[in-house]
């Protein structure tokens, strides 16, 4: 590989950073502290082998091929691309239409998460009276999850004929989709008093804590009004810590977020899930095509789009938000 090329890829890259975090977690493991918790010492090896993945192939990297991955790879370069992805969907305005389609949206990424060999958990979901979800949080985990999600944050729409109406008319539905990373590492003090704490009983499909304990948790943040919900582990305990991580992560990012708008998303001020905001639309009919607004990739086969097999898009919407930068 040209040396002037290599050099430029091992900045966007971020190739000194990494082997400088390389070399912290391998101290970090030198402690004898560092196994004693099995969650975080499982996450702290899983961004070990990310990184150590990357330098390697950086480091061997010889032929066009490998240059084409490493150039690929660029477009998950960001300081967050290796953490997982918490993944909030909301339905829009419209009721059992809307809730329907935020659950099918849901379904879709839970299927891509199974294709890219990820895992999707269900932390949270509020179903909706008749049918879907008012909303739902996931939790997904594996190579570049929040690296390969973060694009698909927006409004996403559908049109279809609703089989919710007599008439078989045609419908438009809006669904909000949020992705922020669940950092593993604690950067944010939060003050206990600054929590409210609320214990809850589990409810709703999916999640594996549904029980008859009271073994849901939700924290609110008093200073700036986040809160967070989780329902999914079978124990209060677990449950807490799983909200702490997302609370301490939406903190973060708060600090560093200068955008009024990524502000307000942070704080949950979700904007309206509505016509003229969506970056998507998925057209079941009277044609049948998806969409995406933003970078013109459309394919004429939604079913297998809603089946998971969104990376055309992944990929595009990467491309875009490296422009945007």
């Amino acid at each position: 590989m040209d040396d002037t090329k290599k050099q430029h890829l091992a900045e966007l890259l971020q190739i000194n950073q990494k082997k400088q975090r390389i070399e912290e977690i391998n101290q970090l493991m030198q402690s004898a502290d560092f196994w004693a918790v099995h969650t975080e010492a499982s996450k702290v090896t899983q961004e070990l082998q990310q990184l150590s993945d990357i330098v390697t192939m950086f480091e061997s990297a010889e032929s066009e091929s490998d240059i084409n991955e490493l150039e690929k790879l660029t477009l998950l370069s960001g300081e967050y691309d290796t953490d997982p992805a918490i993944m909030t969907l909301s339905a829009g305005s419209g009721g059992t239409e809307a809730q329907d389609w935020a659950e099918m949206l849901m379904r879709m990424y839970v299927r891509y998460a199974e294709k890219q060999g990820m895992k999707a958990s269900i932390i949270d979901i509020s179903e909706g009276e008749e049918a879907g979800i008012k909303s739902a949080t996931l939790e997904i985990t594996g190579n570049f999850a929040y690296g390969y999600l973060k694009a698909e944050a927006g409004v996403h729409r559908l049109v279809r004929m609703s089989p919710f109406d007599a008439d078989k008319a045609r419908h438009t539905s809006f669904a909000l989709v949020q992705v922020i990373p669940k950092l593993n590492r604690k950067t944010v003090d939060i003050n206990p008093l600054d929590l409210r704490i609320d214990v809850y009983r589990a409810s709703g499909k999916g999640g594996q804590g549904v029980n008859t304990t009271d073994s849901a948790v939700r924290l609110t943040h008093l200073p700036t009004g986040i809160v967070v919900a989780v329902q999914n582990e079978r124990s209060q305990l677990q449950n807490k810590e799983t909200a702490m991580a997302i609370l301490q992560s939406r903190l973060e990012l708060l600090q560093k977020e200068k955008s009024a708008e990524q502000v307000a998303l942070l704080k949950g001020d979700f904007r309206e899930a509505a016509w003229g905001n969506q970056i998507r639309s998925y057209v079941l009919a009277p044609y049948r095509l998806v969409k995406d607004h933003r970078t013109n990739v459309e394919s004429t086969n939604p079913d297998e789009v809603l089946g998971g097999s969104i990376q055309e898009f992944i990929d595009a919407g990467l491309r875009y938000l490296q422009q945007q930068a």
